[in-house]
């Protein structure tokens, strides 16, 4: 299946990045992407006005060049065959732009909605479920840790190469990913040291695995604050940000874990009155700015270190050495196409690397 090839493969954006009111931003997000030659579109979810196949479809319709993949999906919230049917779908649809990104999700939202926490285990068989049914195959009293299934199949004449994507940060994720996907995205608000080691654990499971190590991709997800960072684009770009992803049960200790932080410090940042307060509400859905000025003192320095911010060259630069601590690609997370226009034109004057 033929496409035209983007740009700049290596880096990416995530559209509609944190929360929106307007999913239809997107569709001018990903023209003003391609114009400026990104070549990666992720695509989060959100159960609100984020729901990842409708925006799949969407993004696939309003584009031609750049790769779009879910970053993240879950496998458990669809049945087998509609997740299967919606990746080829994507794959026609898409002119072979498409990668099924899957991810592990909140177990505390999952237990909430009464869904099963997702383990190593379901994602690996699951991942096997997918190939096979891509490849046109019946399946058969399939009995393994995604589940239970008397019959799976989609079309006797389907032979479909669909990349499969996984959002990861601990090393049993990242050697999941390393030895069963072909993409691997982290996430934000690495340290350089987390980065680096995450990528070695994907490629030495890929080693081990009896794959190429350097065909799994691994992308660094970066958080870019282009041109003049104010006090208000800090609170809501930075602080909100790492303030929601802290604020969550499970996801906070993750990112924690992974960076090797103190989690003590996650443990008072919880219990201040301020963060307690916002109870289930999304503190970068509904955070005033006092509440993120108050927030931002939480916060130690070395936790929102890890991002790109001043001019186009200065964050350049950083995206660069991203790419140098071994990531393949790198998405600019929390920032429009039009607002990285300048560090895309920057990067374009880099020496080769």
């Amino acid at each position: 299946m033929s496409k035209v090839p983007p740009d700049l493969p290596e880096l990416g954006f995530y559209t509609l990045a944190g929360h929106t009111n307007s999913p239809r931003d997107m569709l001018g997000q990903l023209r003003e992407a391609e114009a400026i030659g990104l070549g990666a579109a992720f695509i989060s979810e959100r159960w609100n006005l984020k729901e990842a196949v409708t925006l799949s479809g969407a993004a696939a319709a309003a584009s031609e060049r750049i790769a779009l993949a879910t970053a993240a999906t879950n496998h458990n919230t669809r049945h087998p065959v509609i997740t299967a049917s919606y990746a080829t779908t994507m794959h026609r649809l898409s002119g072979g732009r498409f990668t099924l990104g899957l991810g592990r999700g909140i177990a505390a939202l999952f237990n909430q909605f009464g869904l099963p926490k997702v383990t190593i285990a379901q994602l690996e068989d699951f991942a096997g479920l997918m190939r096979r049914l891509w490849r046109g195959e019946v399946i058969v009293d399939h009995d393994g840790p995604a589940g239970r299934w008397a019959f799976l199949h989609l079309d006797a004449s389907f032979d479909e190469d669909i990349p499969l994507g996984l959002t990861a940060w601990g090393p049993r994720t990242c050697a999941l990913g390393g030895r069963a996907f072909d993409q691997v995205v982290l996430h934000t608000f690495f340290t350089d040291e987390t980065l680096t080691r995450c990528v070695a654990a994907v490629r030495e499971a890929a080693e081990q695995a009896g794959r190429d190590p350097a065909a799994v991709q691994v992308w660094s997800v970066f958080a870019t604050v282009p041109g003049e960072v104010s006090r208000e684009t800090y609170l809501l770009k930075v602080v909100a940000r790492l303030a929601t992803y802290l604020q969550l049960p499970g996801y906070g200790e993750g990112l924690v874990a992974a960076n090797r932080w103190d989690p003590a410090i996650l443990e008072r940042f919880r219990a201040d009155p301020v963060v307690a307060g916002f109870g289930r509400n999304l503190i970068d859905a509904v955070g005033t700015p006092d509440q993120l000025e108050h927030i931002a003192t939480l916060l130690p320095p070395e936790w929102v270190e890890p991002a790109a911010y001043g001019t186009g060259e200065d964050c350049a630069r950083a995206v660069r050495r991203q790419l140098d601590l071994g990531a393949d690609g790198v998405i600019l997370h929390g920032a429009t196409p039009a607002e990285l226009t300048p560090v895309v034109a920057a990067y374009r004057q880099l020496p080769s690397a």
